[in-house]
C-alpha cells in the first residue's frame, strides 16, 4: 500500500479507508519514512498533544527539497544555488512553531481576523467577485480555474497586503509560483530555476513594501507586519520574520482557497441537483461550502514530530519520528460522519470538517477564506444556471501532491440567468 503513488495522490480516498478500517491506527510507510496517521478522532488527539507532537517540521521539509535537488545536473544546480543566494533566510514563524513561540507570532497578526475586520472586508470581496464573474459570465463554456478561482483570491489577498497596483501582474506570477512549490510536485529545469528566480523578486518587492509602510503607515497587512512589535522581545520584524508570515498568508489566502473554489464547482457539475437547492438561500450555501472543503480538503495532510516515546491508539512511536496527518482522510472517516463521501446540506455541524486544521494552529484566516467561498457562490449561483463539465474537454484531474490537493483545469459549459 502506498499512499505517495501517482495513482493515490489523484485518488487518495480509497487507500484513506482502507488505512482507516483495515490496518493499524497508524500506518508505517517506509519510502517516506512517515507514520501516517488517518482516522478523524486521532488527528485531533495529535493535535491537543501538543507535548507529544511538535509543529517544528522544518527539517523534514528541508530534507524534501534536498531530496528533489538531488536529481538535478551540476549545472543546473550550480545556477540554482547562484539565484537562491540572493534570498533572504526565513525563520520558523507560526506554521512550524510550538508554545510559546506560535502565540507570540500568531498574536502579532490575530486582529487581521478579527469579526468586525471581516464584516469590514466585505465590501472589497464583493467587488472582486463580481468582477471577476463579468468576466465568467462573457462567454458560457469557460476554464472556471483560471478567468475565477485564481484570480480572485489572488486579487482579494493583493488588496489586503498592499500590494501596489503597478506590481500585481510579477506578484500573481510570483505568488501562484510560491504556492506551487509547497505541492512538491516535479518540474522541469527550466521551470524550477524561474521559480527560483521569481522568488528573489518576491522577496525583494515586500521588503520594498515593508520599508514603505514604516515610512508611510498604510491601512493593510504588511503595515502591520512592518510597524508592529513581537510582544516578549518589543522589537520590529526582522525582514525574515516578515517574509515568513506573508509566505503563510500567500498559501493559506490564495491556493487553498483557490482549491476550494474550483473542487466546490466540480461538486456542482457533478450533482447539479445541488444547484437549485443552494441557490438563493445563504444556509444552505454555507453547508454547501463546509460540505465541499470537508469531501476535498485543500490541504490533504502536514507533518509532526515526535518529541518524546509515545502510543497513538496503542501504537508505539519513538522520540524524532515523522507523523503524517491526513486531513483529507479524517473528513471522511465514517465513525465520525455519516454518508462521508456525500454532500449532505442538513448535516449537522458540518463546520467540524477539519480542513483548517484544529487545536492551537487552527488556520488563522479560515474566517476570510469561508467568506469568500460563501460569497462567491451565492454570488455565482445567482449569474449562471445548468452548469456541467464541457463535453468537449478532458475529465479534470487533481495535481499529484502529498501536501496541496487542487485542479489545474476545470472547464465549465452552463446557461446565463436571466
Amino acid at each position: 500500500m502506498d499512499l505517495f503513488s501517482i495513482e493515490n495522490l489523484l485518488d487518495p480516498y480509497p487507500v484513506y479507508k482502507q488505512m482507516r478500517d483495515d490496518v493499524s491506527p497508524v500506518y508505517f510507510d517506509e519510502r517516506m519514512n512517515l507514520h501516517v496517521v488517518t482516522r478523524y478522532d486521532l488527528l485531533r488527539e495529535v493535535l491537543k498533544r501538543t507535548d507529544d507532537f511538535s509543529s517544528k517540521f522544518d527539517a523534514f521539509m528541508a530534507n524534501t527539497r534536498q531530496a528533489a535537488l538531488a536529481r538535478l545536473s551540476g549545472p543546473v544546480l550550480a545556477e540554482l544555488t547562484r539565484i537562491s543566494k540572493g534570498l533572504i533566510d526565513t525563520p520558523p514563524t507560526m506554521l512550524t512553531l510550538d508554545e510559546p513561540d506560535h502565540s507570540q507570532y500568531r498574536n502579532l497578526v490575530a486582529k487581521l481576523f478579527t469579526g468586525s475586520q471581516i464584516r469590514q472586508s466585505e465590501a472589497g470581496v464583493r467587488r472582486v467577485i463580481n468582477a471577476k464573474l463579468a468576466d465568467l459570465c462573457s462567454s458560457t463554456e469557460t476554464e472556471f480555474m483560471s478567468v475565477f478561482a485564481f484570480p480572485v483570491p489572488l486579487e482579494i489577498i493583493s488588496e489586503r497586503l498592499g500590494i501596489p497596483v503597478q506590481d500585481r501582474e510579477f506578484f500573481y506570477e510570483a505568488a501562484t509560483a510560491a504556492a506551487s512549490a509547497l505541492k512538491m510536485t516535479p518540474v522541469d529545469d527550466d521551470e524550477m530555476l524561474h521559480r527560483a528566480e521569481l522568488a528573489v523578486g518576491l522577496q525583494q518587492l515586500l521588503i520594498g513594501i515593508i520599508e514603505l509602510r514604516r515610512r508611510q503607515p498604510e491601512e493593510d497587512m504588511i503595515t502591520l507586519l512592518a510597524t508592529s512589535h513581537l510582544e516578549n522581545e518589543g522589537r520590529l520584524l526582522t525582514h525574515g520574520e516578515a517574509l515568513s508570515i506573508l509566505g503563510q498568508f500567500l498559501v493559506a489566502g490564495h491556493e487553498t482557497t483557490t482549491s476550494s473554489f474550483g473542487w466546490a464547482m466540480l461538486q456542482l457539475c457533478r450533482q447539479p441537483e445541488l444547484q437549485d437547492l443552494i441557490r438563493g438561500d445563504e444556509k444552505r450555501t454555507k453547508v454547501f461550502v463546509e460540505e465541499a472543503l470537508r469531501l476535498e480538503a485543500p490541504v490533504q495532510g502536514l507533518p509532526r514530530r515526535v518529541t518524546r516515546d509515545t502510543q497513538l491508539a496503542g501504537y508505539s512511536l519513538s522520540q524524532g519520528d515523522m507523523i503524517m496527518l491526513r486531513f483529507g482522510s479524517a473528513n471522511r472517516d465514517d465513525r465520525q460522519f455519516d454518508n462521508p463521501d456525500e454532500i449532505d446540506l442538513s448535516r449537522e455541524k458540518a463546520g467540524l470538517q477539519m480542513s483548517f486544521g484544529s487545536g492551537p494552529h487552527h488556520c488563522i484566516g479560515a474566517p476570510l477564506a469561508r467568506q469568500e467561498l460563501n460569497i462567491g457562490f451565492m454570488e455565482i449561483m445567482k449569474r449562471i444556471q445548468s452548469i456541467t463539465l464541457d463535453p468537449l474537454q478532458p475529465e479534470p484531474l487533481a495535481e499529484p501532491s502529498f501536501i496541496l490537493r487542487g485542479l489545474s483545469k476545470l472547464p465549465i459549459a452552463f446557461e446565463l440567468r436571466t
